[in-house]
């Protein structure tokens, strides 16, 4: 089969198109029939500095997290799909090391990785809601059992914020979003009740309940108008040396089924919503990490494992 395959760790030329065996489920495994494959920036990161963020990666890897296609074959003792289904999935690729990806045209995955995908979503949209809107529900989860007062979160515009602007206002949070300016419209849209450019000064925002750093754009910059004894939240660790004052945290994502379950139906129903910049072939997998690092993009950049 075709995979797109790290061959040096370093910059997106380190990417190749490459040819591995077809894959076979193990005991409790199925096969997904991979449609489409989300790139991220945690793809960017195995890439570029390999083993520094997954001690046990070695070379050559298939990357990728997030995927979208249909169950081909179901191993002895699996349970909960049968041959033909559309589904989901995150590849919890830190965890295991690496050893299985997304940037292929199929993949031995666990069921328990995996949610039913609606059939009036298409794969290329499917590939885009796991590894994103599980952290953005995973990071809110911090805030409980409080779920209302002012909650800023930064990076609106892009995966996990656009998805965290949804679930927070859902769960009665007042939204300060902070977006880019040409995505303030689409932000709105999501239902923030404020939105902020990024080069806005958020240190007249206030007082705030709870800050999600989305981005991150760091503490110094997120955190001066949360309340004290407030708690912030990043997808990446800040810096140490964090105020007393406040409570940080980072999070971590997890494979959950039944919440991206949840979710996946909610995007079917409308209920949430996503965007596609780019739908580029495993051979351009180069290119959509040069996309992907180069920003500016309203929407996720996806690969086709197929041509037609």
């Amino acid at each position: 089969m075709k995979v797109a395959e790290v061959t040096a760790f370093g910059g997106p030329e380190g990417l190749r198109a490459g040819e591995r065996p077809e894959p076979t489920p193990g005991p409790g495994e199925v096969v997904v029939r991979i449609h489409a494959a989300a790139v991220n920036p945690t793809d960017i990161a195995a890439r570029a500095v390999g083993n520094r963020y997954i001690p046990d990666l070695r070379l050559p890897f298939v990357p990728g997290w997030d995927l979208a296609g249909v169950v081909s074959a179901v191993g002895e003792g699996a349970s909960g799909y049968a041959v033909g289904d559309r589904v989901c999935g995150m590849i919890p690729f830190g965890r295991i090391g690496g050893r299985v990806g997304a940037y292929a045209q199929a993949a031995a995955v666990q069921p328990e990785w995996l949610a039913p995908l609606p059939g009036n979503v298409s794969f290329e949209v499917g590939a885009t809601l796991p590894l994103n809107a599980l952290t953005a529900h995973q990071a809110l989860a911090y805030f409980a059992p409080q779920t209302g007062g002012r909650l800023l979160v930064t990076g609106a515009s892009g995966g996990v914020g656009g998805f965290a602007v949804e679930l927070a206002v859902r769960a009665g949070w007042h939204v300060v979003a902070v977006a880019g300016r040409d995505d303030q419209d689409w932000v709105r849209g999501l239902g923030a009740h404020e939105v902020l450019p990024r080069d806005a000064d958020l240190t007249r925002l206030g007082p705030l309940d709870a800050v999600l750093d989305a981005v991150p754009v760091g503490p110094e910059r997120s955190t001066p108008a949360l309340r004290d004894g407030g708690t912030a939240v990043f997808t990446r660790p800040p810096q140490p040396g964090a105020s007393y004052r406040h409570r940080f945290e980072t999070v971590r994502v997890e494979t959950d089924p039944v919440t991206l379950g949840a979710m996946a139906r909610m995007l079917g129903e409308g209920a949430l919503h996503t965007r596609v910049s780019h739908v580029l072939s495993l051979g351009q997998a180069a290119e959509a990490h040069r996309l992907a690092e180069a920003g500016g993009l309203r929407g996720k950049v996806v690969l086709r494992p197929w041509d037609d």
